[in-house]
């Protein structure tokens, strides 16, 4: 499955990168820390909640209010990497990781397997876009919100470099 993820503010666009039909938006709520993954009917899937300030942030995906997967980043500089942890809905493990060497090309892994891979693009108005590529044996519905929890934790470094 490849995606193209477009930012504008805090709206996120996923789009099907070989039709380009419209999958997903994701849209910051109000005034929160929380963001929506919505399906192209705009149909809430799942709400990710950015749960900490620090300089390394930690995300929590949550289904039908129910926290099943943390992501939290454990290096911003030094081979920038976010772990991913928790069950899916279906109540399977999930353990992944989110490795890059200079905070704008990520590797998603599965132990030692890559599954995936993002790409951080700078468009020529100066927003970013992402190309993420993922392993269709693995594909969920919540997977674009890595994206998401990539541009909230390194973007402004991304638009910056």
């Amino acid at each position: 499955m490849e995606l193209l993820i477009s930012v504008k503010g805090h709206k996120y666009s996923i789009q099907d990168k070989q039709g380009g039909k419209l999958l997903y938006t994701v849209k910051k709520k109000g005034f929160s820390s929380k963001y929506l993954l919505l399906d192209a009917s705009e149909y809430q899937l799942y709400t990710m909640t950015k749960t900490s300030e620090d300089r390394k942030p930690v995300f929590i995906i949550s289904h039908n209010d129910r926290p099943i997967i943390s992501l939290s980043c454990k290096s911003l500089f030094l081979d920038p990497t976010i772990d991913i942890k928790g069950k899916d809905t279906s109540g399977t493990p999930v353990e992944y990781a989110l490795a890059s060497k200079e905070h704008k090309d990520f590797t998603l892994l599965a132990g030692e397997k890559e599954m995936g891979e993002l790409h951080t693009l700078l468009t020529v108005d100066g927003e970013l876009q992402y190309e993420m590529k993922i392993d269709n044996k693995i594909f969920d519905d919540y997977l674009p919100l890595f994206a998401v929890a990539v541009d909230l934790t390194f973007g402004e470094m991304n638009k910056e470099s």
